[in-house]
């Protein structure tokens, strides 16, 4: 095997990256640490990154020069679809180098994802329910993860430091370009008031939530993500999820049972800017139905799901959860989990008179698949969990056993649905005129 030389861009805000590091420096394999913002910088004091300094039109050229420079044959980084690593991505296709993004688990907690080319629309994760039985059989049942815990506070304030100091800071890196859907003081300070009544909320959600399991109440669940996330910029066809709202209701009203509900659940870590609950009662008036509309803030998830008749979201990992439940789910974005035999494939006006049962030998193979080959085992936060996940990463790596035993299909098995469905593909991403 040719000998590896590994490029880390930008990284997960916590002490991931120096751990990845000394995981790779212990097996002796090169690395090249790039900073593009202030925020690299401060996580990875000490690593001996090099800063870039220079505008984000010019970094193509400069990446080119980096790994001309270095040898690079691998490149890392944290969420694919900044604008940084979009271009990373399209120069490590064009060089026939390997690319691999790595992100929060599908299968929460203790797992964090590894995935070799990209995630969402551009993972290369089969989506055929035969490939994925056949890839499932030569593989031993998966042993779930252990809990790795970790101070909320610890998260929350790596969190904040690294979308602040930027901001408070901009004469270090002034040319960076940020790509966050919110300011981050709006970010941040909107979400005050809705921490200050968390307590409440949480506690009148598990109320509602425990009216309907005595009333026996037919109700569908709608797990809200956040309007900023990637998995709906990138990965879905909705500009603004007001639109997945309005879509929703609109196709309730019309199609579901009169005595079903709806249960709009908000994001556990949503920053309170769009107002949700003030949307949502907007579009039920609208559609002369608020009396078949709850909406909640807290309460366990797990138990809603359990007692539904189904779940409709945009692309959520709730969806996992559900299946893994039994749940029917009606995927509306490009989502992982959605396969044939898993997930509703009619319309979402058919889904709610009659939702598809997912079947739980599919789950079961593709939870498998999906734990032995794009997920590892860990913790971004807790020391051992870092650890443990460093070394696995660099393990498969080096072994080239990323997306590997039957898991890597050459051309993202999802692009033709995203682009067929309106998933805004940015003229900088390879794919774009595949």
């Amino acid at each position: 095997m040719t000998s590896q030389s590994i490029l880390i861009l930008q990284s997960h805000p916590s002490g991931f990256c120096k751990t990845l590091l000394k995981a790779f420096e212990d097996r002796r394999i090169d690395c090249t640490v790039v900073n593009l913002s202030l925020s690299d910088w401060y996580f990875r004091v000490g690593s001996g990154a090099q800063n870039y300094w220079g505008s984000l039109k010019k970094w193509r050229k400069e990446l080119e020069t980096i790994i001309d420079s270095n040898g690079i044959t691998d490149i890392i980084y944290y969420a694919d679809r900044r604008p940084y690593h979009r271009i990373a991505h399209s120069v490590a296709m064009e060089r026939n180098l390997n690319a691999y993004v790595y992100e929060f688990g599908y299968m929460r907690p203790g797992w964090i994802t590894l995935e070799h080319g990209g995630m969402g629309a551009f993972s290369h994760f089969p989506n055929d329910p035969q490939s994925i039985r056949t890839a499932a059989a030569a593989l031993p049942n998966l042993v779930s993860s252990q809990p790795f815990p970790h101070a909320f506070l610890q998260e929350a304030t790596n969190e904040i430091i690294c979308n602040l100091i930027p901001i408070f800071f901009p004469y270090l890196f002034p040319l960076y370009q940020r790509d966050r859907y919110y300011h981050p003081l709006r970010d941040y300070f909107s979400y005050i008031p809705r921490l200050m009544r968390q307590k409440r909320l949480g506690k009148e959600a598990q109320q509602t939530i425990e009216t309907l399991l005595k009333e026996q109440t037919g109700y569908f669940v709608i797990p809200l993500q956040m309007q900023g996330d990637y998995q709906i910029r990138h990965h879905s066809h909705y500009k603004h999820l007001s639109t997945f709202v309005r879509d929703v209701v609109g196709s309730f009203v019309s199609n579901a049972p009169a005595q079903d509900q709806l249960v709009f659940k908000i994001h556990p870590f949503d920053n309170n800017a769009e107002n949700w609950p003030k949307v949502i009662q907007t579009v039920a008036t609208e559609f002369q139905c608020s009396h078949r509309i709850k909406i909640i803030d807290g309460g366990d998830l797990t138990t809603l799901l359990r007692h539904s008749r189904g779940c409709v979201l945009v692309n959520s990992t709730v969806g996992m959860e559900a299946l893994k439940n039994g749940i029917p789910v009606k995927p509306m974005g490009i989502a992982l989990y959605d396969i044939a035999g898993l997930t509703e494939q009619r319309s979402l006006d058919e889904f709610w008179q009659e939702p598809t049962q997912p079947s739980a030998d599919l789950y079961h193979d593709l939870e498998k698949l999906v734990g032995h080959t794009i997920q590892v085992r860990g913790s971004f936060f807790n020391p051992e969990g870092k650890k443990l996940a460093a070394q696995e990463f660099v393990k498969r790596i080096t072994e080239r056993t990323v997306n590997g035993r039957g898991a890597f299909v050459e051309t993202p098995p999802r692009l033709a649905q995203a682009k067929a469905i309106g998933v805004p593909i940015p003229l900088d991403c390879y794919w774009s005129d595949k």
